[in-house]
């Protein structure tokens, strides 16, 4: 599935004279922003992925937090996060791991070395194939979007950063939540809870019986109240932010990767936007697909309901009003914006 790219092109950035030189080439096309990061005319486009990874997990962690099985070595969540060129918005779109893509001949497999021929796949295995760069080459092919920015979060650095916040970050429920596979034992209410139990919650799919679609509204709920977290000392002491920012955004290396500079910045850009200002949604879904030999159960993006969210944030725009989008034929998968402020626990 794939939608018109912008005419401007977007090469990978590796360096802040690239930059220099494309603001020269095309200008007011992409400007430099203070720290380095990207402002471009139409909005910044951060693409978040958590990576189902142990790595750096002690035996204690997987056992008490239900981090057992087998990793997958992909992406389990992809958020693409759109911050508007007035730095007066924010909208947050999840791409559920299972929705069906197709890969272009010519990659190389990061695992084995072997070059794969065209072939379909779930977008959670375009990390596993050819690591971030391919996993930002195959978000902009599906979303028409450029991605400017890169942030890669594994179950360790997940956990290390909001071991940060003093005292927890608010998860909050109506119904209780008891989930086998994560081990996530939630009474309704709102707890403050940990790293361990914070990756609990997150990783959570079985409790509700809302498949992954609910588990991407427990990630972007948690995502709105670690930053409604933040204004409670981190934002206004520099050494807690850049110490939780550093965090974040580890040591790994990758393509178009946000550094802690960068993040920085847009912590400076974004600190008095209010919750209001930002909306959470998931990609709009039609429905499940026949089941792909050697792919399995996968989900169809609804195309035109996905070209008008794309297509708005390609225009630095709000996203679409829910009634302008027809209706999921999976009724946990209607899409349905949220505003941050009614995503944050009481």
């Amino acid at each position: 599935m794939k939608f018109p790219r912008p005419r401007l092109s977007r090469r990978p950035l590796l360096a802040a004279a690239a930059l220099a030189t494309l603001a020269a080439l095309a200008p007011g096309a992409l400007a430099l922003a203070p720290g380095g990061l990207p402002a471009p005319e139409k909005g910044l486009n951060l693409l978040v992925v958590g990576i189902d990874s142990r790595k750096n997990v002690t035996a204690e962690e997987k056992e008490r937090f239900h981090l057992g099985g087998k990793e997958c070595d992909c992406t389990d969540v992809m958020m693409l996060v759109h911050v508007s060129a007035a730095n007066d918005r924010v909208e947050v779109v999840s791409l559920p791991r299972d929705s069906l893509t197709s890969f272009p001949a010519g990659h190389r497999d990061r695992r084995t070395g072997r070059t794969h021929a065209a072939h379909q796949a779930k977008i959670n295995n375009a990390w596993a194939e050819g690591g971030s760069a391919f996993a930002v080459e195959t978000v902009e092919s599906m979303t028409g979007l450029p991605v400017h920015r890169y942030l890669e979060i594994d179950f360790r650095r997940f956990m290390d950063t909001v071991d940060r916040v003093d005292g927890g970050v608010p998860v909050c429920t109506e119904q209780p939540l008891k989930d086998p596979s994560t081990g996530i034992d939630l009474q309704p209410g709102t707890k403050r809870v940990a790293g361990g139990e914070a990756l609990q919650y997150v990783r959570s799919r079985k409790a509700d019986g809302q498949m992954d679609f609910g588990r991407i509204r427990k990630q972007q709920q948690f995502v709105v109240n670690t930053l409604h977290r933040l204004h409670d000392g981190i934002l206004d002491d520099p050494e807690r932010l850049k110490a939780f920012a550093a965090t974040l955004r580890g040591t790994a290396a990758a393509e178009r990767g946000i550094s802690e500079a960068e993040l920085l910045t847009l912590a400076a850009h974004l600190r008095d936007l209010p919750p209001e200002r930002m909306e959470f949604a998931t990609v709009p879904v039609r429905g499940f697909n026949p089941d792909i030999e050697g792919v399995g159960s996968t989900l169809a993006w609804d195309e035109e309901g996905a070209a008008e969210v794309f297509g708005r944030l390609a225009e630095d725009q709000p996203l679409p009003a829910a009634g302008a989008v027809t209706p999921s034929q999976i009724p946990a998968a209607v899409y349905r914006p949220a505003t941050g402020s009614s995503l944050i626990c009481p």
